[in-house]
């Protein structure tokens, strides 16, 4: 993972909350991924201005809590072998 790098959403998704189900949910032309609570932050965050490490640190602030690292990149780590993200030349 390269955590310096800026991350986006990929342009093939559209990134959205869904008001009737409570989530956010990645839609593409094939269907719909809906986000668990986590992963719809963490995704939210990927606007492209912001690299994981501060996108850890939006995130712990936000939330209160510290220690996230390990979690956002488990989940980064599935997020980029579906190519929901990638990162920003």
């Amino acid at each position: 993972m390269h955590k310096e790098k800026l991350i986006a959403v990929n342009n093939h998704f559209q990134l959205q909350f869904e008001k009737a189900q409570d989530c956010f949910v990645l839609l593409y032309p094939e269907g719909m991924v809906q986000l668990n609570q986590s992963a719809g932050e963490i995704m939210n965050q990927c606007d492209g201005t912001k690299n994981f490490n501060q996108i850890v640190e939006t995130l712990e602030k936000k939330f209160d809590m510290s220690g996230l690292e390990k979690d956002v990149e488990a989940f980064f780590t599935e997020a980029f072998e579906r190519k929901w993200v990638n990162y920003v030349d």
